[in-house]
């Protein structure tokens, strides 16, 4: 393997990546509703679900038998389970909190909703009952357990843990479309293109909270466009590793696959779920699934 590989890696894993800015611009510009929402979700999880096993762990399965495909799958799960548990993130514009709710943190949101170029509170859809029923408040965040602090170090915060969270999401699609090319180009094609259909509900689900909360629609936008830029970054790591230890893709594919599956069932799901239409979550799902296997079908891999 050259250097001519890792560099197509990466900038396929780039393409990728830019449907969350695509994403982002359809959430600043027509503001989907919350049974939309669910399906568009409920797609992007039916999209991972079957790339996850149709693909990556299936053909870690075929390379290297069910072992390898099993330890990596377990590894890449489990791995992701500890930074999930481990550090502190935004999950889609909602601090996800470990503790009790009577010990939450404050508000990690700060922003007027009346700043110029930002989407007001009460717009159709979303702007009422966010999160009502649910200890959250009508951004989507939780309620501020304790008097507010200053803007700026809330608005640090927040932007803080929203890049933690967006890299632990994007990074090991990177991983996944950056193995995938070194295996079989063809293959990592096919994983970028998927990814690239999964991503654009994702963008959508970054920058809905983020516009809601009061964050300018362009900026909330630039924020899901940035996003992406994390998948480039783990195409480029896993291609570069890959190219020195090419007996390790069959387990990085599976890895990349258990960690997928992780992100699946953690955040993606039960974000779709929590504001009902979960009939529109289950189709999206379905379709979703379908799309994987017309695509793979389709392209023969």
């Amino acid at each position: 393997m050259n250097l001519e590989t890792v560099f197509f890696a990466t900038l396929l894993s780039l393409v990728a990546g830019l449907g969350t800015g695509l994403g982002g611009l359809i959430a600043v510009l027509h503001r989907p509703g919350r049974r939309t929402f669910g399906f568009l979700m409920g797609f992007t999880a039916g999209v991972m679900i079957s790339l996850a096993f149709m693909e990556l762990v299936a053909e870690a399965w075929a390379l290297q038998g069910f072992l390898t495909a099993t330890i990596g799958f377990a590894a890449g799960a489990f791995a992701m389970f500890g930074l999930d548990f481990l550090l502190p993130h935004m999950r889609f514009g909602e601090k996800e909190i470990h503790a009790p709710d009577s010990a939450a943190d404050p508000a990690v949101s700060a922003v007027p909703d009346d700043r110029e170029g930002c989407a007001p509170a009460g717009e159709k859809g979303w702007g009422r009952g966010w999160g009502k029923g649910r200890g959250m408040g009508r951004h989507g965040l939780r309620r501020a357990a304790s008097p507010p602090v200053e803007i700026n170090p809330r608005l640090l915060k927040t932007g803080t843990l929203l890049a933690i969270g967006i890299t632990i999401h994007n990074l090991p699609e990177g991983i996944a479309v950056g193995a995938g090319y070194v295996h079989l180009p063809e293959f990592g094609m096919f994983i970028a293109l998927a990814i690239l259909l999964h991503n654009i509900p994702e963008g959508i689900a970054t920058a809905l909270p983020l516009c809601q909360g009061g964050l300018c629609r362009w900026d909330a936008f630039r924020v899901a466009l940035f996003s992406g830029f994390a998948e480039p970054v783990g195409a480029l790591a896993a291609a570069l590793f890959l190219k020195s230890f090419e007996f390790l893709i069959p387990g990085a594919l599976a890895f990349a696959g258990g960690v997928m599956m992780f992100i699946t069932l953690d955040e993606l799901i039960p974000v779709a779920r929590e504001h009902g239409h979960q009939h529109s979550v289950a189709i999206g799902i379905i379709i979703g699934s379908i799309f994987v296997f017309l695509l793979s079908g389709l392209a023969g891999i």
